[in-house]
């Protein structure tokens, strides 16, 4: 989620009509000829209908000053800087769309929360929330909104079967509670020419016995990280692997962000293990949370988890440059882009923009890059069917708190900003995909070979394994920030992988008995279970048919497996 890099959009600033007399079809029109061109998957016929939608929704609202915000990243700085004036331009309404940081963003909405004061009409807010928001019920479900109270200013054209990430923002009760805006996910990053070059292929062959290529699992990562650090190319010293350890907030994200369910702790499902999810919560057939530590048959500290931290500091400590143990999220973000990093395991594809311009040491001449993503590799836990890394999917938010004519006001700049008509032009300046239509547009066609595999990607059968925080997480904002204290500790040395799993899954778990004393989420909040030990769990897990909490494997360290890049993405195509 969050993101603490802002990159320049390159889109124009409109200069539509000011003031609300102008607005209406020659406004929309001008936006169109002058911003979305040929940019987007409807006819211009029909983004004029679109368009005539809004301007004849809007007219109720017209003059009303609405306020809404999200966090910074590439996406949303264009939403703000040039579809609100536009939208204003065209219906009338004036948006202020701010742009901050997403732990700001938390706290904020945490406040309307907790107050009713409205402090913004519209939030994009992450996904991860789903269970927060599903449980608290202060924000207006979409479903029952756009079919009632909303009906009037719902885009017919909106199509939400369109939208990829659909799945994250539905809660256990089958309603949708949030509208994707952006997605990004954590993927594989490599140096594609590295990989391909003949001397590097030889040596590795001939050192591990089998061929280099993208790892399927985390033995190949280890061993592809080994051969690579040390070595010599172009004549720099280069480095098998890169992450980031300082103990900061952004720390945590690094691991609520799915990093234990690519271990392989957790259950299967798609979008999210259940019953244990894979932040090791475990819940009841109620989708009740009933505890995190394995005494009450969650995952948190399970041997995947545990796994999970060791490896991640092992590689850290040997693999990446020294001062990356010092490094926030967003200082360590540009590193490969210099040009000495052989491999990410953990790497944003909200960076993609960035990591393809030209004159970069990691871009041909020809402006194609020298880099691929891909698949992430899986754990010795992980089993076929568990999801395999994280998706962020910031989505719109309507608080109930909202006085409804400023909700209607806030929804129909939503959907102006997920549109049809906007989506494709939107995705080629921020690269957060959220529509299938325009993920098959031919203009993503004509570009994925500057994109370095993403387009593929999210083309192929293997996206929907990358998914949000799901709903077994009952209260977001107060559980994500002991992960980045609790990991801190084992990132700093003070505490073993063990010591630091067991001290947040207890964290967690007060957290959980406090909401399950205050009652506060009713019949759907948590409902702590009785302590067993792991034997005792991981047997009533297998006896319904479930993984977590599994036993420790013996060897963790298994047959390492590598694939062609170019075979891979042919066989997505078939």
């Amino acid at each position: 989620m969050r993101r603490q890099f802002l990159t320049s959009t390159t889109a124009l600033v409109l200069l539509l009509g000011a003031g609300h007399a102008y607005a209406g079809m020659d406004e929309a029109k001008a936006f169109l000829d002058k911003e979305i061109g040929p940019l987007s998957t409807l006819s211009r016929a029909d983004q004029e209908k679109e368009m005539q939608w809004f301007i004849d929704a809007a007219k109720p609202f017209a003059g009303m000053d609405i306020k809404v915000v999200s966090e910074t990243i590439a996406t949303h700085s264009y939403e703000s800087q040039v579809l609100a004036p536009a939208f204003s331009a065209i219906t009338g309404i004036k948006v202020t769309h701010d742009v901050i940081q997403e732990g700001d963003v938390v706290e904020k909405i945490q406040t309307q929360m907790q107050t009713g004061q409205n402090l913004y009409d519209g939030w994009v807010n992450d996904s991860d929330l789903i269970g927060t928001h599903w449980r608290y019920q202060q924000v207006r479900n979409l479903t029952d909104w756009m079919a009632g109270e909303g009906k009037d200013v719902t885009d017919p054209m909106l199509d939400v079967d369109d939208f990829i990430g659909k799945s994250f923002t539905t809660a256990p009760d089958g309603k949708l509670y949030q509208l994707p805006d952006q997605q990004f996910a954590n993927l594989y990053w490599f140096r594609y020419d590295w990989f391909n070059d003949e001397k590097n292929k030889a040596d590795f062959k001939a050192k591990y016995g089998y061929d280099l290529g993208v790892p399927v699992n985390w033995s190949a990562y280890e061993d592809i990280a080994a051969f690579f650090t040390g070595r010599e190319i172009d004549g720099k010293k280069v480095f098998g692997h890169m992450d980031y350890g300082k103990k900061d907030p952004s720390l945590g994200w690094r691991f609520t962000d799915a990093w234990l369910s690519m271990a392989g702790n957790g259950d299967k499902g798609i979008p999210n293990g259940k019953p244990v999810d894979e932040w090791g919560i475990k819940v009841d057939e109620n989708s009740r949370p009933v505890g995190s530590c394995v005494a009450r048959g969650g995952d948190t500290n399970g041997p995947a988890s545990v796994y999970a931290i060791q490896k991640y500091l092992d590689w850290l400590k040997a693999y990446a440059p020294p001062e990356a143990q010092g490094m926030t999220f967003s200082e360590s973000g540009p590193v490969p882009s210099q040009g000495t990093i052989a491999q990410q395991i953990f790497w944003y594809t909200a960076f993609t923009a960035d990591m393809a311009k030209p004159g970069l040491p990691v871009v041909n001449e020809d402006g194609t890059p020298k880099w691929r993503v891909a698949p992430s590799p899986h754990g010795v836990y992980w089993k076929d069917g568990m999801k395999l890394g994280y998706q962020d999917a910031g989505s719109w938010t309507l608080m109930t708190s909202t006085p409804t004519d400023r909700a209607k006001a806030a929804w129909l700049y939503a959907q102006f900003v997920v549109s049809k008509t906007v989506d494709v032009k939107k995705s080629h300046v921020g690269l957060t995909f959220i529509r299938d239509s325009t993920i098959h547009d031919k203009s993503f066609t004509e570009r994925a070979p500057k994109l370095g595999g993403l387009v593929e990607f999210y083309r192929s059968p293997a996206r929907v394994q990358w998914t949000p925080t799901g709903t077994n997480v009952p209260d977001y904002p107060k559980l994500a920030q002991l992960w980045w204290q609790n990991i801190g500790d084992a990132s700093s040395g003070a505490k073993s992988p063990q010591e630091a799993m067991d001290s947040l899954c207890a964290d967690q778990e007060k957290v959980l008995e406090r909401l399950e004393k205050a009652g506060v989420q009713g019949d759907i909040g948590p409902k702590m279970a009785e302590e067993h030990d792991l034997d005792f769990w991981n047997k009533d897990a297998v006896s319904k048919g479930n993984l977590a909490p599994q036993l420790k494997v013996e060897n963790e360290k298994d047959k390492p497996i590598t694939v062609n890049y170019d075979e891979l993405v042919k066989s997505w195509q078939k």
